[in-house]
């Protein structure tokens, strides 16, 4: 898989992040979920263990719809 880079809103080079794939997807770095709360909203929905869930802000999905 080919990634190439799209947008940041890090100011020192971190996460997050946001790629575009060679196979028409989207890679989103981001701080890993661990809150159990969260965790649990999420398998409630099917969440598999095998997956991992991120949080990015919001302004790095803005820049999608030309919002950044």
């Amino acid at each position: 898989m080919e990634l190439t880079h799209l947008y940041s809103t890090s100011k020192n080079g971190g996460c997050p992040e946001l790629y575009e794939t060679d196979r028409g997807t989207y890679v989103v770095q981001g701080t890993r979920i661990t809150d159990p709360q969260a965790l649990a909203a999420l398998r409630k929905r099917g969440f598999p263990d095998h997956e991992t869930a991120v949080e990015v802000p919001k302004g790095l999905l803005d820049f999608l719809k030309g919002g950044a």
